[in-house]
């Protein structure tokens, strides 16, 4: 049995990993803990109810535990109780059993990122991508695209820039103005800074750098510096490349520190939403019958969305 197995009122014992901890306490003081647990097929929220300090002290994140579970159903999501939870030797687990990973295989993520660099045709923007690529190395195919909200899951980020290079071949075909080197450049890089946000590929969390300073600013100065390191620090292939880098997220309040003031940058924005979006209802929707609604998402507006058949 797995995670997505799980049917309201069944008692399960089952082997989990503990994806986040969060401790509090109740009204009259009792200390409880709300723990994320999770396998490969889905992650699920646990409440360890009047928790004993000992418990406490042996539970950590990104372990395995062997968990006796109640499962219930709180404000129509499945929820589980947890009755008890006893460790297990971590030498004789499978972590890949209990890891979200991208259903793209690797070679072919690294196939479709590099079909994307031979069409820049730019000698700049190529030089700085490949210098790009080659300073975070294979973390490019190893981490998430975000902690939580889309394509959160190992190798979520190629992923994501791959899904994001179709989209702008399908639009480069449909309208010939568009520069295809500039588009597909900031796709390629768009998101690299997120290796120095967040904590690994497996149970992430926000870095120091990545709390104080964000991914866009973070890929904005690995930008000016490689851009040093070129002797392109003054052309305009790094300027435009840079722009587009801080106006990815369209809006002020979204994060950006400039609106987007080119084509491509606007066009960045949009296909960078419209992949993250899709992400988000996927894996929505995969978790709902035909004739159901899903429900509120919250990186969505806290809308509900209608599984048609």
């Amino acid at each position: 049995m797995q995670v997505k197995d799980f049917k309201e009122g069944e008692h399960v014992s089952i082997k989990l990993l503990i994806s986040s901890l969060v401790k509090g306490a109740t009204n009259s003081g009792a200390p409880y803990l709300t723990l994320t647990l999770q396998d490969s097929s889905k992650a699920i929220d646990a409440k360890l109810w009047d928790v004993k300090p000992e418990i406490e002290k042996n539970l950590e994140v990104g372990k395995v535990y062997n968990f006796d579970l109640e499962v219930i159903k709180y404000k129509s999501n499945l929820q589980c109780k947890v009755i008890s939870v006893l460790p297990v030797s971590q030498n004789d687990i499978n972590y890949d059993d209990y890891v979200f990973r991208s259903s793209i295989p690797t070679s072919v993520l690294r196939d479709s990122i590099q079909k994307g660099i031979n069409t820049i045709d730019n000698e700049n923007l190529a030089k700085i991508v490949t210098a790009a690529l080659n300073y975070y190395d294979d973390k490019v195919y190893s981490y998430p695209a975000a902690s939580k909200i889309h394509h959160n899951f190992i190798g979520g980020l190629a992923t994501h820039v791959s899904g994001m290079l179709k989209i702008a071949d399908c639009l480069c075909t449909i309208y010939p103005n568009i520069d295809r080197n500039y588009l597909t450049a900031g796709i390629i890089v768009h998101d690299l800074g997120k290796i120095e946000e967040l904590s690994s590929p497996v149970v992430t969390e926000y870095t120091n750098q990545g709390k104080l300073l964000g991914h866009i600013s973070i890929m904005d100065a690995r930008l000016l510096e490689i851009g040093k390191d070129l002797k392109l620090e003054d052309s305009e292939e790094l300027l435009v490349l840079r722009h587009m880098i801080l106006a990815h997220h369209g809006q002020y309040e979204f994060g950006s520190p400039v609106r987007p003031e080119t084509l491509e940058a606007e066009l960045l924005f949009m296909i960078d939403n419209i992949d993250a979006r899709i992400n988000i209802l996927d894996k929505a929707l995969s978790e709902i019958n035909e004739g159901e609604f899903t429900q509120k998402i919250f990186a969505l507006d806290n809308r509900v969305f209608y599984k048609h058949k």
